[in-house]
């Protein structure tokens, strides 16, 4: 059981999830996760915030047991997705009094994901307050981070902000507040690359917003509680901002040997001229480490050998994973190596519409590299500079 108190009658009941390594079949986990979910007792009435993964919901029920509760007045959606509402059908039948408080884009989502019945709904506005006697909660949308119904709850009297995805990392940890801040922050990042960076315009419209709150307490429904939630707000502002850093993500693959003998060279030139490089062997890359440098890099690199015309498939999916992602990077180029011909710059242009780049001129071999290719090499290093240097850098 993992009942944790954060203040006087409100506790962290969810469930830590130590040993899950893929979220959505897509994004490792390499530190496990949780599912925050949070009772709030008042004098009056009692409301649970946020629910769990339906594989862990024993454990939530275990730790509603520990703290004997006998009825929940309300449960808070703030977020639609499984993992923090997909135990609220069997929530509903253990405390059938309950009534889900949720917002209006979020009830339709919870009742064509999850059938939950429409007449069990409340559903509360924006700045709307529900009282639960000595305790208040208020209600604040937050759209499209990361879904469009996502919405956060605040408890004035204790000054606790509860974010669901917001402010969240993919860390399972037996510590409620996470004293290792380095390893907190590391871990949110990574959440913050693999999940939220594509909305990077409406969390700095939510940032701004929460500006106007005074907490002391940001409770997310994912990984540690932050105690000290500036830090976490500053980090959040950074990776949101506009700002990147003199780096360059260099993902690439090789099939014989000749893009990765490229991208080694290009590696060795850029850091001869004062430019941290990022490489990615995509044949061996975990993806969250990936997206986490996406985030502030200047410059993003694709290497790839030319197969049937085209991209290699691991190539093409980290150009994917780039225009999904939408990063704040300045500049783009590729590198690679070919047979005897193709349209593999051309494809992957084209998959990086999303991002708003300058495109610098690509670098490709015809078998294996010259010493033409690595005079080409040494000029797309000097580019990356000259431009990196124009914005600041």
């Amino acid at each position: 059981m993992a009942v944790r108190k954060i203040k006087d009658d409100i506790y962290s009941v969810g469930a830590i999830d130590f040993d899950r390594r893929l979220f959505d079949e897509l994004i490792p986990l390499p530190e496990g996760t949780s599912y925050n979910s949070y009772l709030v007792v008042g004098s009056e009435k009692t409301a649970l915030l946020d629910t769990v993964d339906p594989t862990k919901v024993g454990a939530l029920v275990e730790n509603l047991n520990e703290l004997n509760v006998e009825k929940i007045d309300y449960l808070v959606a703030h977020h639609a997705e499984q993992d923090h509402s997909g135990s609220i059908p069997f929530l509903l039948e253990l405390f059938p009094m309950a009534k889900v408080l949720t917002n209006a884009k979020c009830r339709e989502l919870l009742i064509s994901h999850l059938q939950v019945p429409d007449e069990k709904i409340q559903v509360v506005a924006d700045r709307e307050k529900i009282s639960l006697g000595n305790k208040t909660l208020e209600f604040i949308l937050a759209p499209w981070v990361h879904w469009p119904e996502t919405m956060f709850s605040y408890v004035a009297e204790d000054k606790i902000l509860f974010t669901c995805d917001f402010l969240g990392s993919h860390l399972a940890t037996s510590e409620l507040f996470g004293p290792d801040e380095a390893n907190v922050y590391r871990a949110a990042k990574r959440y913050f690359a693999e999940i939220m960076m594509p909305f990077r315009t409406s969390i700095k419209q939510h940032l701004e917003k929460l500006k106007g709150l005074s907490f002391e307490i940001a409770a997310p429904s994912h990984g540690p509680v932050h105690r000290n939630p500036k830090l976490i707000l500053e980090a959040y502002a950074d990776w949101a901002g506009d700002g990147v850093k003199n780096e360059v993500v260099l993902a690439y693959v090789s099939m014989h040997g000749s893009t990765q003998e490229m991208a080694e060279y290009l590696t060795n030139n850029l850091m001869e001229r004062g430019i941290t490089v990022k490489p990615y062997n995509l044949a061996r890359t975990d993806i969250g480490e990936l997206a986490m440098d996406l985030v502030d890099a200047a410059t993003v690199i694709i290497g790839s050998p030319t197969v049937l015309a085209g991209p290699h498939p691991l190539a093409a999916y980290a150009a994917f994973l780039a225009n999904a992602l939408r990063p704040k990077t300045k500049f783009v180029s590729v590198i690679g190596s070919f047979a005897w011909g193709g349209k593999m710059v051309e494809t992957l242009a084209a998959m990086l519409a999303n991002l708003k780049v300058t495109i610098i001129p690509p670098v490709l071999a015809k078998g294996a590299p010259t010493d033409a290719d690595y005079a080409a090499l040494d000029r797309l290093a000097d580019e990356i500079l000259k431009n990196h240097q124009a914005v600041g850098l």
